[in-house]
């Protein structure tokens, strides 16, 4: 049986395609103000917040569990507002060998459809799959909308 496996879930917003890519793409350090709640804390902890290979350390709460993540920006594609994150180190890792996930928001009407894709290997053949993380994104969408909304 294959451990290798991936999610995805849609979420639309009023916000704007292009101001919820500049977000991720180049000022993600403004998510702990954002979604507090959330995420606490993001810090460069090689490179900067633009550039791919990059890395960063995000500290944060899921099931009202607090954890922790190193991801690297594996790939950003401008022109379809995608960017992918590559897992280097953090709690995840424990359920799953290999976690990247990838957030695109692509214009509808006025708003957009934000995509958030999770690939991973399951470190173990009774793991869970990731829904937990989905939910977790699709939650900070709303409040990344909320922002771009009152901004």
């Amino acid at each position: 049986m294959a451990l290798t496996a991936k999610v995805e879930t849609e979420t639309e917003i009023k916000a704007p395609a292009d101001k919820f890519f500049k977000l991720f793409r180049s000022q993600a350090h403004h998510l702990p103000n954002i979604c507090s709640d959330k995420i606490h804390k993001i810090e460069v902890h090689e490179g900067d917040w633009e550039t791919q290979g990059s890395v960063k350390h995000w500290s944060y709460t899921i099931g009202g569990n607090s954890q922790s993540i190193k991801e690297t920006v594996e790939s950003i594609d401008e022109e379809n507002r995608s960017i992918t994150f590559k897992v280097l180190d953090g709690e995840v890792l424990k359920e799953y060998k290999s976690y990247k996930f990838t957030a695109q928001a692509i214009p509808k009407g006025e708003g957009s459809l934000v995509i958030w894709t999770i690939e991973y290997e399951k470190a173990s053949e009774g793991g869970p799959d990731p829904h937990n993380y989905l939910e977790f994104a699709v939650n900070i969408t709303k409040d990344i909308e909320s922002h771009l909304l009152n901004a």
